[in-house]
């Protein structure tokens, strides 16, 4: 038992470094990670949200003790997150374990094609702060990815935040981190009453995850953005094909 945690460090580790530079929860690597090493779907997806909230907490801790977060768009993203995190969280178990999957590889096949590379330019900002009911729709997002898929839903806030909001790419992250923080918390306590997550597995992730995620945090103006925007689709691409394999042999077994 032990030697299985040990394996789980070096993902934790991974999914707290993009945590903090991406604003991502982690769980586009906890999902099909956790799949791989055999826990059923509704499982492997309830034991990623909880391992979310301890990544999650790392990177935002240093966002607000830098005071880099503005209070009010803070609470609009994050309360919306919240309550959508406990919505979706009770939706999940109305799906089969090949419509979780197959609806997990259509998200990482639409960011696969509509996340770009801006060569390292940042969009400009706009002339003052975002609507806070466009952030709220924005958190909401959030709360159905974590709740109903188990992936903390960065990936699909921070592009549409720099694409529809315009807000520079650093503001988005950190806005991004705090909402995925709140929605899986919310959905977590719903998998907890229900059993579903696998707990010592999850803080074993998330609490390696987290250490690494305050490293990458502090250190998110030095990363040259394009890169990590070229290593994200790919990851996200290999990541659709493998839900999309598992979801067809769920179907058809």
């Amino acid at each position: 038992m032990l030697g299985d945690l040990l394996v789980l460090v070096p993902l934790g580790v991974v999914a707290g470094l993009l945590s903090g530079l991406l604003g991502i929860g982690g769980g586009l690597v906890y999902s099909p990670m956790l799949l791989l090493v055999g826990l059923p779907p509704h499982q492997a997806l309830a034991t990623s949200t909880l391992a979310i909230v301890p990544t999650t907490l790392g990177g935002t801790w240093v966002h607000l003790r830098q005071g880099r977060v503005l209070p009010a768009a803070g609470l609009a993203i994050g309360l919306s997150a919240a309550l959508s995190g406990l919505l979706f969280s009770r939706l999940g178990g109305l799906l089969s374990g090949w419509q979780l999957l197959g609806l997990q590889a259509l998200m990482y096949v639409t960011l696969t094609l509509t996340i770009s590379s801006r060569r390292d330019q940042e969009p400009a900002p706009s002339p003052g702060p975002a609507p806070l009911p466009a952030l709220a729709l924005v958190g909401s997002l959030a709360g159905l990815a974590g709740g109903l898929l188990g992936v903390g839903g960065g990936l699909l806030m921070v592009p549409l935040m720099l694409g529809s909001l315009r807000l520079p790419v650093r503001e988005a992250i950190r806005l991004s981190t705090l909402a995925v923080l709140c929605s899986s918390s919310a959905a977590s306590v719903t998998f907890l009453i229900g059993a579903k997550a696998q707990g010592t597995i999850a803080l074993t992730l998330g609490g390696t995850a987290s250490v690494a995620a305050r490293w990458s945090a502090a250190r998110l103006e030095r990363v040259p953005e394009t890169l990590l925007v070229q290593l994200l689709r790919g990851l996200t691409g290999l990541l659709a094909l493998d839900s999309g394999r598992r979801a067809l042999s769920l179907l058809l077994g």
